[in-house]
Protein backbone atom coordinates (compact mmCIF):
# COMPACT_ATOMS: atom_id res chain seq x y z
CA UNK A 1 0.00 0.00 0.00
CA UNK A 2 1.21 3.70 0.15
CA UNK A 3 2.12 5.86 -2.86
CA UNK A 4 4.47 4.97 -5.38
CA UNK A 5 5.71 5.59 -8.83
CA UNK A 6 7.81 3.73 -11.79
CA UNK A 7 9.61 5.50 -14.81
CA UNK A 8 10.43 4.30 -17.96
CA UNK A 9 12.31 5.95 -20.76
CA UNK A 10 10.19 4.86 -23.89
CA UNK A 11 13.21 6.75 -26.15
CA UNK A 12 15.99 4.49 -24.87
CA UNK A 13 13.94 1.34 -24.18
CA UNK A 14 14.96 1.26 -20.22
CA UNK A 15 13.92 2.76 -16.69
CA UNK A 16 14.80 6.32 -16.29
CA UNK A 17 17.48 5.30 -13.44
CA UNK A 18 18.93 8.76 -12.32
CA UNK A 19 15.91 10.80 -12.98
CA UNK A 20 14.80 13.31 -9.89
CA UNK A 21 11.34 13.48 -8.78
CA UNK A 22 9.34 15.72 -6.11
CA UNK A 23 6.49 15.07 -4.17
CA UNK A 24 4.02 17.55 -3.48
CA UNK A 25 0.86 18.19 -1.53
CA UNK A 26 -1.42 20.29 -3.00
CA UNK A 27 -4.33 22.70 -1.68
CA UNK A 28 -5.65 24.93 -4.44
CA UNK A 29 -2.79 26.91 -6.02
CA UNK A 30 -0.64 26.02 -3.27
CA UNK A 31 2.04 22.90 -3.28
CA UNK A 32 4.20 22.06 0.11
CA UNK A 33 7.42 20.32 -1.26
CA UNK A 34 7.08 16.77 0.96
CA UNK A 35 10.24 15.29 -0.89
CA UNK A 36 12.70 15.06 -3.37
CA UNK A 37 14.47 12.16 -4.50
CA UNK A 38 16.34 9.99 -7.09
CA UNK A 39 15.13 7.42 -9.34
CA UNK A 40 17.06 4.23 -8.60
CA UNK A 41 18.35 1.58 -11.40
CA UNK A 42 14.93 0.54 -11.97
CA UNK A 43 13.00 3.43 -12.33
CA UNK A 44 11.80 3.10 -8.97
CA UNK A 45 12.45 4.88 -5.31
CA UNK A 46 14.04 2.59 -3.10
CA UNK A 47 11.12 3.38 -0.78
CA UNK A 48 7.62 4.43 -1.27
CA UNK A 49 6.88 7.97 -1.78
CA UNK A 50 4.60 7.94 1.20
CA UNK A 51 3.78 4.90 3.15
CA UNK A 52 0.95 3.50 4.49
CA UNK A 53 0.82 5.04 7.79
CA UNK A 54 1.58 8.28 5.35
CA UNK A 55 -0.41 8.37 2.91
CA UNK A 56 -3.90 10.92 3.19
CA UNK A 57 -6.74 11.45 1.15
CA UNK A 58 -6.03 14.64 -0.51
CA UNK A 59 -4.11 16.19 -3.74
CA UNK A 60 -0.41 15.75 -4.39
CA UNK A 61 1.64 16.65 -7.41
CA UNK A 62 4.21 14.57 -8.86
CA UNK A 63 7.01 16.51 -10.72
CA UNK A 64 9.58 14.71 -13.16
CA UNK A 65 12.88 16.38 -14.08
CA UNK A 66 12.53 15.08 -17.70
CA UNK A 67 14.68 17.73 -19.97
CA UNK A 68 17.71 17.12 -16.72
CA UNK A 69 17.37 13.08 -17.26
CA UNK A 70 17.21 13.13 -20.87
CA UNK A 71 20.42 15.89 -20.85
CA UNK A 72 22.42 13.70 -18.91
CA UNK A 73 21.70 10.79 -21.13
CA UNK A 74 23.62 13.04 -23.58
CA UNK A 75 20.37 13.33 -25.73
CA UNK A 76 20.59 17.06 -27.60
CA UNK A 77 17.36 18.65 -26.85
CA UNK A 78 16.22 22.12 -28.49
CA UNK A 79 16.64 25.11 -26.11
CA UNK A 80 13.89 25.42 -25.44
CA UNK A 81 13.16 22.25 -25.14
CA UNK A 82 9.37 20.62 -25.89
CA UNK A 83 9.43 18.90 -22.23
CA UNK A 84 10.82 20.04 -19.09
CA UNK A 85 9.50 19.13 -16.55
CA UNK A 86 6.13 16.96 -16.07
CA UNK A 87 3.90 17.60 -13.58
CA UNK A 88 1.19 14.66 -12.69
CA UNK A 89 -1.78 16.57 -10.01
CA UNK A 90 -3.79 13.47 -8.71
CA UNK A 91 -6.04 12.70 -5.84
CA UNK A 92 -6.18 10.37 -3.25
CA UNK A 93 -9.44 9.38 -2.50
CA UNK A 94 -9.10 5.87 -0.85
CA UNK A 95 -5.91 6.16 2.06
CA UNK A 96 -6.54 2.59 2.44
CA UNK A 97 -5.30 1.68 -1.02
CA UNK A 98 -2.54 1.49 -2.89
CA UNK A 99 -1.80 4.58 -5.96
CA UNK A 100 0.77 3.60 -8.01
CA UNK A 101 1.51 6.43 -10.92
CA UNK A 102 4.20 4.96 -13.32
CA UNK A 103 5.31 7.24 -16.26
CA UNK A 104 6.11 6.78 -19.29
CA UNK A 105 8.48 9.56 -21.37
CA UNK A 106 10.20 10.62 -24.03
CA UNK A 107 11.80 13.91 -24.92
CA UNK A 108 8.47 14.44 -27.05
CA UNK A 109 5.80 12.32 -25.24
CA UNK A 110 4.77 10.83 -21.57
CA UNK A 111 1.78 9.13 -20.53
CA UNK A 112 0.65 8.37 -17.11
CA UNK A 113 -2.24 6.12 -15.44
CA UNK A 114 -3.15 4.70 -11.92
CA UNK A 115 -1.04 1.40 -11.50
CA UNK A 116 -1.58 -1.38 -9.23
Amino acid sequence: MGLSTHVLDTMHGCPAAGMEVSLFSTRGDEATLIQRLVLNHDGRTDAPLLDNASLRAGTYRLRFDVAGYFKARGVALPEPNFLNQVSLDFGIAHADQHYHVPLLVSPWSYSTYRGS
